[in-house]
């Protein structure tokens, strides 16, 4: 059986649970954008896959948009990247100002606010608030994705949930 979400609830489901977590994953978020190597940038493992910078590009700016979507309890419907951001180091950086001007925001709203219904493109909708998990969510997944090129590329892995093979060599190589 599911209860409404409360203004309370979900001021304790931002405050309490998501911000922490959103901020953690946009570091290695960043990581991973920034390891993209710009002249492999068109790298794709099938032709039915994205190219590691088509990757970079919808990363950075659904996240962006599922942040506005929360602060503004509306699905933006054009969203994007600025036409001068064009190598993965440019667009990391650009995601993460973006970034934490929106996490700003964030800090910033009520429960009355992060319960209002807001549509997705028509197919469904949710309490803003839960477009903040749902990006996270898309992120995670396309991360992996794009993370899962970087070896191929012949570019090194960071740390994601824990030490990277590359990082652990880094590290090691520090040491002696």
């Amino acid at each position: 059986m599911s209860r409404p979400l409360t203004p309370e609830l979900a001021e304790f489901w931002l405050q309490d649970v998501l911000l922490g977590t959103l901020k953690n994953e946009s570091r290695t978020t960043k990581k991973i954008l920034e390891a993209v190597p710009a002249e492999k940038a068109d790298h794709r493992p099938d032709p039915v896959s994205k190219t590691a910078m088509e990757l970079v590009r919808h990363i950075a700016a659904a996240e962006i948009r599922f942040l506005e979507t929360t602060i503004n309890a509306e699905f933006p419907t054009s969203a994007g990247l600025p036409d001068s951001v064009k190598t993965p180091a440019e667009i990391a950086a650009w995601y993460s100002e973006t970034f934490a001007r929106n996490f700003e925001k964030l800090t910033q709203l009520k429960g009355e606010h992060l319960i209002k219904i807001t549509d997705f493109r028509g197919m469904f909708k949710l309490p803003a608030v839960a477009f903040l998990q749902l990006g996270m969510s898309h992120t995670i997944h396309h991360r992996g994705q794009l993370s899962s090129y970087l070896r191929c590329m012949g570019a090194k892995v960071p740390s994601i949930y824990g030490e990277s093979f590359d990082d652990a060599q880094a590290r090691k190589a520090a040491q002696a």
